[in-house]
């Protein structure tokens, strides 16, 4: 099931990453269930509200990539563990992508983690009603009292440029061994493996003045052909 920002988080999934973000849904959201039992009626297409990005800051065509020492520092618990392949490109604009977007999802993760929807490293890594949408996400999930833990592995990363400011990059995500946890009894939910662990995304991001690939845009497909293992 996929349960609106009002309900709990689907039972037996681990929520991960914002479902989708789309230009024309604006006040919706939805949860992405993940890993875990597969009693979904709803397994693919999962969708939050999303961002127009025209009134987004736009992004110097001389802005130079933001220091690590200006990027804030994500913290995860020793219980929530996220790979990333490839970790970079040979092509040094796409590496950035690919980095910005790794650290989106930790972003997001440490933001369900420490149940602050306004997490500054989640906020560092999204624009517009991106951010608001990301924020929604994080919301539903302090309301009803859950969190996330175990391991996530993102891998087949692709990046197309598709001009000097505007990336796409598309992923999947396998969410076999990531689950849900109620924070108050720290109970762990789900453990049936099914091809709905298996997650296709596809992201937009932009630019901004700082450097920084910053998440406009995503969509995902649960149980995605070109996922399964």
């Amino acid at each position: 099931m996929t349960p609106s920002p009002h309900r709990e988080p689907s039972v037996n999934r681990r929520p991960t990453l914002l479902a989708a973000i789309t230009l024309t849904a604006a006040a919706a959201l939805t949860l992405s269930a993940c890993g875990g039992d597969s009693d979904s009626k709803d397994k693919s297409n999962d969708k939050i509200a999303g961002a127009d990005t025209g009134d987004k800051k736009s992004a110097s065509p001389t802005a130079s990539a933001s220091t690590a020492a200006d990027r804030p520092k994500i913290e995860l618990p020793s219980d929530v563990k996220l790979t990333f392949t490839p970790e970079q490109a040979s092509d040094d604009v796409k590496s950035a992508v690919l980095k910005d977007n790794a650290e989106f999802t930790r972003a997001l993760n440490a933001a369900i983690v420490a149940q602050d929807p306004r997490l500054p490293a989640l906020e560092y890594y999204t624009e517009g009603e991106g951010a608001a949408a990301s924020e929604q996400w994080v919301k539903a999930f302090k309301d009803a009292g859950w969190t996330v833990t175990g391991t996530v592995r993102f891998f087949d990363r692709q990046v197309t440029v598709n001009s000097k400011n505007s990336a796409s990059i598309s992923y999947c995500g396998d969410e076999s061994k990531g689950f849900s946890k109620v924070i108050k009894t720290n109970e762990v939910k789900g453990s049936k493996v099914t091809k709905d662990s298996y997650i296709a995304y596809g992201a937009q991001v932009q630019k901004n003045k700082e450097g920084v690939w910053e998440l406009v845009k995503i969509s995902s497909t649960r149980g995605a052909d070109r996922c399964q293992p």
